[in-house]
């Protein structure tokens, strides 16, 4: 495993950072209909990757480990399966990322990014992860509601009380980002460390105006769903028919957004190629779309940290293969054309 500094700061966290979004579900469903975790595979999976080297790991207080969108009836779950994993481990060897915006009760404060709320929510996530203080507190989503200054205060103030080391963002319009830093700097308050958000092979949005202001301001970025959801392990399409298949019990067999959001002409002709090149360097799917990743944070000039998502044990230490899969620039070009020819039609 290698070691990469978190955006300006000088705290150090594995290369691949270990996400609790999706976890492996059971098969059996809740009185509402959702599929319960399982939580022994989920335990087995966090060991794993923690003896592996992975040092990071990232939560939020709305994830329950099977679902897509939040729901403040399920919220929570994710951490408090993460805080029994703690408990056993020395806390200073773990960096620990949550984060906060999204409903967790129904009442009217029960979301956003209040002070009110911010500083309930920070309580409950450290209730739920056993710990004394989380050492990356993210802004979830924006919240129109709440004056960026008091968002900035009220998370300024939980790095000096010592229950956050560090504040990123997720899911913001650049020039929130920019708005926010700048904020930051002229009141002289905590300014981001990093900014979450979707990254991967065929979903690149953010290099035309969120890279460009990590770069600008010195932040790391944390890519979450770097394997689209699991549509670049390849499991999704049958290569010698060239068509889509939904395996049972994979998340776009119960998560019908996910299919909508995939499953398109496009992305298939690309993964029919992407896949052949994977299979010439002799490495699987996924790890090519890692490797490509981290080669590509290395073109840009910016720290990228891929989030990975596993359902087995298996899965995990495959996806950690990537670190060892070096792409050159032939391939990166390559890699590169397969994407400009299927995106500019």
């Amino acid at each position: 495993m290698q070691y990469v500094k978190l955006g300006w700061s000088g705290v150090k966290v594995s290369q691949l950072c270990l996400g609790m979004w999706h976890l492996p579900p059971s098969r059996v469903r809740d009185e509402y209909g959702v599929y319960k975790v399982d939580e022994e595979e989920s335990v087995r999976i966090i060991r794993r990757a923690i003896d592996l080297g992975i040092n990071f790991i990232d939560t939020a207080n709305v994830y329950h480990g099977t679902m897509s969108g939040p729901d403040y009836i399920h919220a929570g779950n994710a951490e408090r399966i993460l805080g029994n994993v703690l408990k056993g481990y020395d806390r200073e060897s773990l960096v620990i990322a949550t984060k906060v915006r999204f409903r967790m009760a129904p009442w009217p404060n029960g979301e956003g990014l209040s002070r009110k709320h911010i500083r309930w929510q920070i309580k409950e996530s450290l209730r739920r992860l056993n710990l004394d203080y989380v050492d990356l507190y993210q802004i979830h989503a924006p919240d129109p509601d709440t004056p960026k200054i008091e968002t900035l205060r009220a998370l300024n103030q939980l790095v000096e009380d010592g229950l956050v080391n560090y504040i990123g963002e997720s899911n913001h319009p650049a020039h929130d980002i920019v708005e926010f830093m700048e904020l930051a700097d002229k009141h002289n308050l905590e300014p981001f460390t990093t900014m979450q958000e979707p990254y991967n092979y065929i979903e690149r949005w953010i290099e035309n105006d969120k890279i460009p202001v990590a770069k600008r301001y010195g932040m790391a970025i944390l890519a979450y769903i770097p394997l689209a959801q699991g549509v670049l392990t390849g499991k999704y399409v049958d290569f010698e028919k060239k068509t889509w298949r939904i395996p049972e019990m994979s998340r776009a067999d119960y998560i019908e957004g996910m299919r909508r959001r995939y499953f398109t002409d496009r992305n298939l002709k690309i993964l029919m190629e992407f896949h052949e090149v994977a299979k010439e360097l002799g490495v699987s799917d996924s790890q090519l779309a890692l490797a490509w990743m981290l080669k590509k944070g290395e073109s840009l000039g910016v720290t990228i940290i891929p989030i990975i998502g596993a359902t087995s044990v298996k899965q995990l230490e495959e996806d950690l293969e990537s670190l060892n899969v070096k792409i050159n620039d032939d391939v990166m070009k390559r890699l590169e054309d397969i994407y400009k020819t299927y995106t500019s039609q």
